[in-house]
């Protein structure tokens, strides 16, 4: 199980300008410090987390930091409403489109999807699979 990705950023305003657009509708909380900004899910109590936390952090060595070449980090939204919505607003808070939403003919037929870059030039996914709703052949 995964249990956290981070991401490098140079200006941590700019990356919770952009992060801050949607990850709290997808129910993350924001924990601000001098370490960063720490995107986490509430956990019931008494349970474990089920799904990773999300770190927007300056890099270790100091030196600036870059996206990864075939990097992505994918979040789930929870219809296909959402997904374009989402995206919209992340595009808004200083995103940039790699993909606008919409299926995917190399992906099933539910997988919704829209891609993104961060200000840091991260590659971000938002999408959602959910059954009930019409997929790309227009049936569910």
């Amino acid at each position: 199980m995964i249990a956290y990705v981070t991401v490098g950023a140079d200006d941590l305003s700019r990356a919770k300008r952009f992060y801050s657009a949607f990850l709290p509708t997808l129910d993350y909380g924001l924990k601000e410090g001098p370490e960063g900004l720490s995107y986490v899910l509430p956990v019931p109590s008494g349970q474990v987390p089920v799904s990773p936390d999300f770190y927007v952090k300056p890099t270790f060595d100091g030196g600036p930091a870059t996206a990864g070449n075939g990097a992505m980090v994918a979040f789930q939204a929870r219809n296909q409403k959402q997904v374009r919505d989402l995206h919209a607003a992340a595009l808004a808070a200083g995103g940039s489109n790699e993909g606008q939403p919409g299926f995917r003919a190399s992906y099933g037929p539910q997988f919704y999807v829209g891609y993104l870059r961060d200000p840091q030039g991260n590659k971000i996914a938002l999408f959602s699979d959910n059954p009930d709703e019409p997929g790309r052949d227009g049936s569910s």
